[in-house]
């Protein structure tokens, strides 16, 4: 019989802890549990995780909320951006953008570009707080300078339409090959759209069979309706591919 003992140094390390919820989700979730109680606060924020997604450990969003709570309030800087989520979707909580907004700005101005992102799209949308598209492309162009692929490829879009910004279709290009190779299924359309505008229909069908593989279910619709208007053939084809990605995509949500 295997022997599920951990020293006390592995419970207290966040990396290892992060790295055996791969190896085995339920011995993981017992030592997260473990070190979350000991006051170790990366545990702690991985077991608001693991408790919101059910990994290796009965699902359970209130609790979530509260161990995001406990590590945010030690300035765990993910913890705070998790309650932003819980509180931007209502999970384990009635949903409120308000609230979403100052756990997401709390998160950002501490340099989190997952939280720039975050706060940067309430803003762009005007949810919990004044529309705001200049701020909001501030907090993406932040974000981005980070590293954070998402927030590259929305950058990428202000840029290429000139949006609230000097249109620059060249640094839009730049930005939308970092995000594509920073694995932002959004990031490789976008960047496949302006190399088949350009003529580069090869190039641009590698990186949408990237996001073929990666995007979601909502991505996956629309992209393959976008496709189906291409005006090359080849592009074309790959339409009823993202179409029957995204059917099973459903099929497995509703399994």
């Amino acid at each position: 019989m295997a022997d599920f003992r951990l020293r006390r140094e592995e419970m207290l390390d966040g990396e290892r802890l992060r790295a055996m919820l791969d190896e085995s989700p339920a011995r993981a979730a017992q030592a997260i549990l473990i070190a979350a109680r000991e006051g170790e606060v990366e545990a702690q924020a991985l077991l608001g995780q693991i408790l919101l997604d059910g990994q290796g450990i009965a699902q359970d969003q209130p609790l979530a909320l509260s161990w995001f709570g406990i590590a945010a309030r030690q300035g765990h800087l993910m913890a705070r951006n998790m309650l932003g989520r819980c509180h931007e979707h209502g999970w384990g909580c009635v949903a409120d953008a308000s609230l979403a907004v100052r756990h997401y700005r709390s998160a950002a101005d501490g340099g989190l570009d997952w939280a720039m992102y975050n706060y940067a799209n309430l803003l762009a949308t005007g949810r919990g707080v004044a529309e705001d598209q200049a701020r909001a492309l501030s907090w993406y162009r932040r974000a981005a300078d980070l590293g954070h692929a998402k927030s590259m490829n929305l950058l990428g879009r202000y840029l290429e339409e000139g949006r609230f910004c000097q249109a620059d279709p060249d640094s839009a290009f730049e930005w939308y090959r970092r995000s594509a190779e920073g694995g932002d299924f959004r990031g490789q359309f976008s960047y496949a759209a302006v190399l088949a505008s350009g003529g580069k229909i090869e190039e641009a069908l590698v990186w949408l069979n990237k996001a073929l593989a990666a995007g979601n279910l909502n991505f996956l619709r629309v992209s393959g309706e976008a496709l189906l208007h291409a005006p090359h053939p080849d592009l074309r084809a790959l339409a009823p591919r993202f179409s029957q990605r995204a059917v099973q995509l459903q099929n497995r949500a509703l399994a």
